[in-house]
C-alpha cells in the first residue's frame, strides 16, 4: 500500500514540474543603427551600472520582476543594491540615472529610436527593430 502512495505522489510531482513555466530568458538589446553585435556581460554591466558612459542605459520599471531578475543575473547585485549605486552616482554628478520604462514594448521602442541606448527585455518581445547582443540565462 505505500508503495502505491509513494508512486502516485512521485507521478504528481513529476506532473506539478512539467506544468511549471519555463524561466523567460532576458536579452540586451541595442538599435539596429548600432555597430554593435555582440557583449559580455562584464562589459553590459559597466553601462547599467553606470561605471561607462558609452551606452545610455534604459531601464525596466523599478519593482518589476524582469528588473530585479535582470540585475541578479547580470551583476549578481539585487535592484536595491543596484539603486544604492546610482543614488550615489547622482549624489556626486558622476552620473544620471537610466530612464525607466513600464514595459518591453516601450523599452524596445526607446532602444530603437536612439542609436546609444542599450536595454533589456524579455526574448519573446524581441522582433527586427532591436538586436540582441547578450542572452542571460
Amino acid at each position: 500500500m505505500q508503495i502505491k502512495q509513494l508512486m502516485a505522489t512521485l507521478a504528481a510531482a513529476a506532473l506539478a514540474c512539467a506544468t511549471l513555466p519555463a524561466a523567460a530568458e532576458t536579452v540586451v538589446i541595442v538599435s539596429q543603427k548600432n555597430p554593435a553585435t555582440r557583449m559580455f556581460a562584464e562589459q553590459a554591466s559597466q553601462f547599467f551600472l553606470g561605471k561607462s558612459n558609452m551606452f545610455t542605459p534604459i531601464d525596466q520599471a523599478e519593482g518589476s520582476h524582469i528588473r530585479n531578475e535582470f540585475y541578479q543575473k547580470l551583476t549578481d547585485k539585487d535592484a536595491a543594491q543596484v539603486k544604492a549605486l546610482w543614488s550615489k552616482l547622482v549624489f556626486t554628478g558622476k552620473a544620471t540615472p537610466p530612464k525607466e520604462y513600464k514595459s518591453n514594448a516601450e523599452v524596445k521602442k526607446a532602444v530603437a529610436e536612439d542609436p546609444k541606448a542599450i536595454g533589456y527585455i524579455d526574448k519573446s518581445a524581441v522582433d527586427d527593430t532591436v538586436k540582441v547582443i547578450l542572452t542571460l540565462q
